[in-house]
């Protein structure tokens, strides 16, 4: 088995094997499962709560200092 390994020509389809392997391993773990997904799903507005929570904040600094000029 190590000298199999042992030349380049037998090494090369092999890593392609495992590799191939890994990745249809990790895209059938990424898409399966409903509850994986819904909380995919959830996770795609995540880049947009912190400018809604900044909004939020600059809106309420000037209505406080609005109160506080009149």
């Amino acid at each position: 088995m190590f000298e199999w390994l042992s030349h380049m020509e037998n090494t090369k389809p092999l890593a392609l094997v495992i590799f191939f392997v890994t990745f249809v391993g990790v895209i059938l773990y990424v898409f399966s499962g409903r509850k994986r997904a819904e909380r995919m799903e959830s996770y795609k507005n995540i880049p947009f709560l912190d400018d809604e929570k900044v909004a939020l904040d600059r809106a309420g600094e000037t209505a406080d200092k609005d109160q506080d000029n009149g």
